[in-house]
């Protein structure tokens, strides 16, 4: 009775901890969420790509040149007083994203001009222009005290000569260096005669010159060593031979991004209660403790994404889900390996201590393989899809460091209580009278009785036939490209009016424009799709042409040839790049025959989805790379489980001498993960879904492209990869076998020696 009592305040103390650690992982991802920098696609902005190219057309563009222009661009970004900018270098692209901009055509016109730098008098009157100086001449230096200052690396000697000497004799004999100065609107008196760069305006410095100068010169005064770097970067931008030439551009209307944000959050809501219900009511407190571990895996990834100044978007709220996913997938592995341990006569405490044991392997190398699709996204996406890469990055690691460690930690502290030692129904669904006794009762296996292996010539077959029409339909259909690699205009109109498609066909044809596609997406939303790329000038017309006539707000994205081709190119080089490493990593992890096994399931996973968008005229975006991607990584995730319960049911059975052996250990390998194979992938439908049903259908596709490649993935690596490696193993064991006839043969021949035992 004493015992008892304990073991319930014990339990009372862990449950006291549990809710300690819920409110406090809650407190700290309400003002996280309050304060993400959101993206384009949630509260609506503009962006805009552009190419940076050298004025004449000719010359070689440097990395050193676009750095320059890129904080050229920073600093514009600066006097546009935009709260939170985005800018990333790109190869020899520039990605402008301004969230929450007023008026985008005035951001355009402003980032667009090419930097221009130029040195005053103190009363705005023009000496000099950045012709006088080398390219990229400014480099940081010391003066003769020791102390920061810029050194000037002057071109044209006798024209800075003329100007310095001129100013040198002026009464107030100070040379102003602008950039990108505009007469009428900027002057020196303005700034109260005097400037500096970390300030927000385009006067860069003032120099005192006390006579003239006819070789490089040192610009010196009271400089701290960010103030000179920073000084270096912009007189260089603005003497650098660019040029920008936009190659496309979006902008998305601010109650769009509202509307999105509040139907993603709401959807994803949704799906995690529905996920915390259905894993506490298969496994009971064990599953409660997971929902815990999800609630502060959601806080601890947003907080990670926070503190690297993260851009949240669709793409990264949907990387988020999936990895939500994972993490159910982690704990409803360790659950099923301690309640097989629990089925074979184990007490709570060794069951627990086995499973966590048996599934820390299998978790890492699922977490692995995405963790390399997640690699391959991340350097060869752009824009939305890196930012799906980054959030999916540290989805893994908070998988790993809050199931892995957190989750089980947490778990212990609740098994060391002794309190459930007895009640194993009421810790993990585990019956007691399922439990064998010492007498040695029968174990209880799900599925006892399925034969996977029987049939596996049927879904070889199957699955080729099903390959050979998707790829057939695709050659002869071909894929319904979207914007992004068929190039062109994409038009959202949000408007209450009732538009139809022959309206629009010919407003279009009116304005001298080719309509492709023409979908309604809800109500009040219509996607209109043009073959011409838009210059910046008809952009803004044709926006306004919609708003004048059907009292409508228009979001209008332009793809250029130059990035559609860069689009196609990224996601060929990233799907191959990842399959080549999972090869490479499953053929050292494991054997060559489970790698070659799994990527030919997983071709057939990618042909099925690519095939089902094929057959239902479904669009093809730069999203749908994301989505391909990760149902390779999510696909490859199953079917390491899979093989990691078979290569562990193999190494049982070392001298396997008939190969029949094979076909009950690939079956009994099977059965056991199951009916976890079941539950996590029905957990990470029911996010999906949810997305689908409640969320923003800015990125349906994405949605509908992973529930096929979700459901398509499990039964291929129940189906095809496991039933493809016993179709190899058996033909390995059969020429080792024959090999080892053969020797055995020879050396008998060996021992035949003529005239004595012939």
């Amino acid at each position: 009775m004493v015992k008892s009592k304990r073991k319930t305040k014990k339990v009372r103390s862990r449950v006291l901890l549990t809710l300690l650690v819920l409110i406090v992982s809650i407190l700290v991802l309400i003002p996280v969420l309050n304060n993400l920098k959101l993206g384009l696609d949630l509260q609506g902005g503009f962006e805009i790509l552009y190419k940076v190219d050298s004025i004449d057309g000719k010359s070689k563009v440097t990395s050193d040149m676009v750095n320059a222009t890129y904080k050229t661009m920073l600093k514009r970004i600066d006097v546009l007083g935009v709260l939170e900018p985005t800018i990333s270098i790109e190869g020899n692209n520039i990605r402008v994203g301004l969230a929450g901009i007023d008026n985008a055509d005035d951001a355009r016109d402003l980032l667009s001009q090419t930097a221009t730098l130029t040195f005053r008098d103190t009363n705005d009157n023009l000496l000099m222009t950045s012709d006088i100086l080398k390219t990229g001449g400014a480099k940081v230096s010391q003066d003769q005290n020791g102390r920061p200052a810029v050194s000037l690396g002057v071109a044209d000697k006798d024209e800075f000569y003329k100007a310095t000497k001129k100013v040198s004799e002026m009464s107030d004999n100070r040379i102003v260096i602008w950039l990108d100065f505009e007469e009428g609107s900027d002057s020196f008196a303005s700034e109260g005669n005097k400037c500096g760069v970390l300030d927000q305006s385009r006067c860069l410095s003032v120099a005192s010159v006390t006579q003239g100068f006819s070789s490089d010169v040192i610009i010196q005064g009271n400089f701290e060593q960010k103030d000179v770097e920073q000084l270096v970067d912009l007189i260089n931008s603005g003497s650098m031979p660019t040029k920008l030439t936009e190659v496309s551009s979006q902008s998305v209307e601010a109650s769009f991004g509202a509307n999105s944000l509040t139907k993603t959050v709401t959807a994803g809501i949704i799906g995690v209660l529905v996920i915390i219900v259905l894993l506490t009511c298969l496994y009971k407190v064990s599953g409660l403790l997971a929902s815990v571990g999800i609630i502060v895996y959601t806080a601890v990834t947003f907080f990670i994404f926070w503190l690297i100044n993260g851009t949240l978007t669709l793409p990264g709220i949907a990387a988020m889900i999936i990895g939500i996913g994972m993490a159910v997938d982690s704990n409803v592995l360790n659950f099923a390996r301690i309640k097989e341990e629990l089925y074979n006569g184990k007490s709570l405490q060794t069951a627990f201590k086995n499973g966590n044991k048996a599934s820390f392997g299998t978790i890492m190398d699922a977490n692995v393989t995405t963790f390399i699709v997640a690699i391959m996204l991340f350097i060869f996406g752009q824009s939305s899809v890196k930012g799906f890469a980054t959030m999916l990055i540290i989805s893994i690691f908070s998988t790993l460091a809050i199931m892995l460690f957190f989750t089980r930690m947490l778990m212990r502290k609740y098994v060391e209580t002794k309190y459930f030692d007895d009640k194993t129904k009421l810790f993990i669904g585990v019956d007691k009278k399922d439990i064998p006794d010492v007498n040695g009762k029968v174990i209880k296996k799900s599925f006892n009785n399925f034969d996977f292996v029987s049939k596996r010539k049927i879904f070889i077959i199957l699955t080729i036939i099903i390959s050979i029409v998707g790829m057939t339909f695709i050659g002869l259909k071909g894929l319904k490209l979207g914007v992004d690699f068929k190039g062109g205009t994409a038009i959202t109109l949000n408007t209450s009016q009732k538009i139809s498609e022959s309206q629009i066909n010919k407003d279009v044809k009116n304005l001298g424009y080719d309509m492709y596609s023409f979908e309604k997406q809800t109500n009040n939303a219509y996607s209109i799709k043009i073959s011409e790329t838009l210059s910046p000038k008809k952009s803004i017309s044709l926006k306004n042409y919609f708003t004048d006539k059907y009292n409508a707000n228009a979001d209008i994205g332009v793809i250029s040839e130059t990035v559609k081709n860069e689009l196609i190119k990224n996601a060929c080089l990233s799907i191959v790049l990842a399959v080549i490493s999972i090869i490479i990593y499953m053929s050292i992890r494991y054997k060559f025959s489970y790698a070659i096994s799994s990527i030919i399931a997983l071709a057939v996973n990618v042909i099925v989805t690519i095939s089902f968008f094929s057959i239902f005229r479904l669009e093809v975006s730069n999203i749908f790379i994301a989505a391909i991607l990760s149902i390779i990584g999510y696909s490859i995730n199953d079917i390491i489980i899979t093989f990691d319960r078979i290569k562990e049911e193999y190494n049982k059975h070392k001298n396997i001498k008939d190969p029949s052996c094979l076909n009950d250990i690939v079956n009994d390998s099977l059965r056991n993960i199951l009916s976890r194979s079941i539950v996590t992938t029905i957990t990470t439908l029911i996010a999906v879904i949810s997305l689908l049903i409640f969320g923003s259908h800015e990125i349906i596709t994405f949605y509908i492209a992973l529930i096929v490649g979700i459901v398509t993935g499990v039964l291929t690596s129940l189906f095809v990869a496991s039933q493809i490696w016993l179709e190899i193993e058996k033909k390995t064991f059969k020429k080792g076998k024959n090999k080892k006839k053969k020797v055995e043969e020879k050396e008998v021949e060996e021992l035949l020696i003529k005239g004595i035992n012939s």
